[in-house]
């Protein structure tokens, strides 16, 4: 990765951290941390790549759990195992935006334990320092874009959303809709939601192509699911229609079958979050403050960015979302954090 001067090397017992032109030492075990996923997903195995390069760079060991599941009864049941063997900083996928708030500030207030939000966020108030994530309407809003300028400013969309009840969704689909708005050759044609598994977006995504077989230019799906199932059906469903024009389709993140996708043209593009700079940057806010650092005034997202992969750079979008990453981490002691 391209970030190595924004990260701490072991020197004769100590944390020597330099950071432009500062300094800093941290004795050796002041800081014990933790990485908290709910459940296994795709996603998270990407996330746990930045966690282990941080601790492969700064040499400080991090606790690495994956939960059993998506309930923030387990969540809390994990955390709180955790906290009872000495961890005092935490980079975590809350499982319940309003109920990981009830954990948090019960093990920051009565034991002093650091917390960072990587992924997605919690409601505010909350005691979580900050959380690093994707500003998923902007991705939304990029993709819809990109989608758009690739039919020529003119056609009709189909929209594929995931749960509607994911404030995240939510966010996408008013993504979606605003940038459209401005183009007046453009429409939705139609919106699909409710999508929870691969096989649920396949159903979805053939159904609403038959029903308007030859007048659907472009589509747009913001979640991992629904782009794997959109890859699937423009493969083994579309392409095998009789005379079938190109549809352009843009999904999220690099599932393997999404990136192959790409590769034999079957999807224009994918919009690549920056999943280990999730993990890499969660925890050096966490180290820093452990340092004694505070977060600045109206400081709290830290907004990872994201990449458009298409076929021209599959080989050199993640050094792009390094190179991002890098920049992340050069800020964080001047834009979000003070000492």
């Amino acid at each position: 990765m391209n970030f190595k001067k924004s990260v701490a090397m072991a020197v004769c017992g100590a944390m020597v951290l330099s950071m432009g032109t500062a300094t800093v030492v941290m004795a050796e075990g002041e800081t014990k941390m933790a990485w908290y996923a709910p459940a296994p997903h795709p996603y998270f195995d990407e996330v746990k790549k930045g966690v282990e390069k941080f601790a492969e760079d700064t040499g400080i060991e991090v606790d690495i759990q994956i939960g059993p599941d998506w309930t923030q009864a387990s969540e809390n049941e994990k955390v709180e195992a955790l906290i009872a063997q000495g961890v005092n900083a935490i980079s975590i996928y809350p499982s319940d935006a309003s109920g990981a708030n009830g954990l948090y500030e019960e093990i920051h207030e009565k034991m002093g334990v650091n917390i960072v939000n990587f992924g997605t966020d919690t409601e505010k108030p909350t005691t979580a320092s900050f959380a690093v994530a994707t500003d998923v309407k902007q991705a939304a809003m990029d993709a819809t874009e990109a989608l758009i300028q690739m039919m020529g400013e003119k056609g009709k969309i189909l929209n594929v959303l995931e749960v509607l009840e994911d404030p995240n969704t939510t966010l996408r689909k008013e993504g979606v809709e605003e940038v459209v708005a401005k183009y007046p050759d453009v429409e939705i044609i139609q919106e699909i939601a409710g999508i929870k598994t691969q096989e649920e977006a396949v159903s979805k995504i053939e159904s609403a192509l038959t029903a308007n077989l030859g007048n659907i230019n472009g589509i747009i799906c913001t979640g991992m699911i629904s782009s794997v199932g959109m890859t699937q059906t423009l493969d083994d469903f579309y392409a095998k229609q009789g005379d079938a024009e190109h549809i352009y389709a843009i999904g999220i993140d690099t599932d393997d079958g999404v990136m192959k996708g790409i590769e034999n043209g079957i999807i224009d593009a994918t919009i690549a979050q920056n999943s280990m700079g999730h993990g890499y940057i969660s925890c050096m806010a966490l180290k820093y403050l452990g340092e004694g650092y505070t977060v600045k005034d109206d400081q709290y997202f830290i907004d990872s960015k994201t990449v458009l992969v298409t076929k021209d750079n599959m080989d050199t979008y993640q050094d792009d979302l390094d190179a991002v990453t890098g920049g992340i981490l050069d800020e964080l002691t001047t834009t979000y954090l003070t000492k």
